[in-house]
């Protein structure tokens, strides 16, 4: 992601750079210059031990990490919603954290709820050690000014639920409810996710096994909501190589009950990097190596300005797995500081279900 202003999500980089947080370095280096040398922070490597409530606070000594849950959701009439909401953490410079206005963590958020006729997006920005914005391990607490991931109680760290959930924009709001029944599940190799070939990683961890209830306001019309979510943790001081320009990711619930994520890291070469998580009902995972990947990306529309292909074909022949999504809005682009696409989906073929789609770097 490194050198492109147009690449977000978990890569959520050089946005602070234009609230005045960053200043001309980081904005050339993409934010947190996600494909340079990650020299003074943290190295990521096979063999962590995570522990739990203390992986679910932040980890300042890594240079990026991030919060992030996404919703699929329908009202009482069958009509479906997505909500999104994700809490950034940076580190400006590696060593010991300073205090008030100069420690060197800063944060964004960004909330979006989607129905098939709107997408509406909402951003802000905090700087670190004057408390607006942070995470708390125990009580579970996630905030920036207002919006907020809260641990409810009986709170089992284990799953990291039940969770209240609640941001605004200038045109909605949410509050909702996440349940889960199900422990966390690690990515990639017991949590130590590869993103290429040449040692670039992340320590990653989901609950894909959410169910979310509540309520979606959009221009003042309230409607309550209920369905599935997926949260993504993720941390990292170099997750990308030099030569990759942007990913394509899924979180995906098949009504069969199982569940799948995948990613498609782009490289310049063409030989882009996939990696997959098979994850069975009962929270069992089995690994899918890139060459089991096909991932085709075939309609595309414009969106701001740019060609983004929003239906995509995935075949996984070893699960006997072939299946083609569609978004529910394909303007479901997050108009940010620094934009990309991500909303919610359906899929059918082999299997059907929902999930979300996220695209940066087009």
């Amino acid at each position: 992601m490194s050198g492109n202003p147009q690449i977000t999500r978990r890569a959520f980089a050089a946005g602070l750079a234009l609230a005045g947080l960053g200043g001309k370095g980081a904005l050339a280096q993409g934010f947190a210059g996600l494909g340079m040398s990650g020299e003074g922070f943290a190295p990521v490597t096979p063999g962590k031990i995570f522990s739990f409530p203390e992986d679910h606070g932040p980890h300042p000594e890594f240079r990026i990490e991030w919060w992030y849950v996404t919703a699929n959701l329908t009202d009482t009439s069958g009509a479906a919603y997505g909500a999104q909401w994700t809490l950034f953490r940076q580190a400006m410079r590696p060593g010991a954290q300073q205090e008030g206005w100069a420690n060197q963590q800063v944060w964004m958020a960004h909330a979006a709820v989607t129905r098939g006729d709107t997408h509406r997006a909402s951003e802000k920005f905090a700087r670190g050690g004057i408390g607006q914005a942070g995470v708390e391990a125990k009580p579970f607490l996630a905030w920036i000014d207002a919006w907020e991931m809260r641990g409810i109680e009986p709170m089992r760290d284990d799953m990291i639920a039940p969770l209240e959930l609640k941001a605004s924009g200038a045109d909605f709001v949410y509050a909702l409810r996440l349940d889960a029944d199900h422990a966390l599940v690690l990515q990639g190799a017991a949590g130590y996710s590869k993103k290429s070939d040449r040692g670039q990683a992340s320590y990653y961890f989901s609950q894909p096994f959410f169910k979310a209830s509540g309520r979606i306001v959009i221009d003042d019309k309230p409607v309550g909501v209920s369905g599935q979510a997926w949260m993504d943790r993720e941390w990292s001081s170099q997750p990308l190589a030099s030569d990759q320009t942007g990913w394509d990711w899924f979180s995906l619930h098949f009504a069969s009950g199982e569940k799948l994520m995948l990613f498609r890291l782009r490289q310049t070469d063409s030989n882009h990097y996939a990696s997959g998580n098979w994850i069975l009902p009962d929270g069992k995972t089995e690994q899918i190596a890139s060459a089991d990947i096909h991932m085709t990306p075939k309609t595309s529309v414009e969106v701001a300005g740019r060609q983004i292909p929003v239906d995509w074909d995935i075949a996984i022949p070893r699960l006997k797995l072939s299946i083609a999504s569609v978004p529910l809005n394909a303007k479901s682009w997050m108009g940010t500081s620094f934009p990309y696409w991500e909303g919610p989906i359906s899929f059918g073929g082999s299997h059907s279900g929902v999930g979300y789609l996220e695209m940066t770097g087009y």
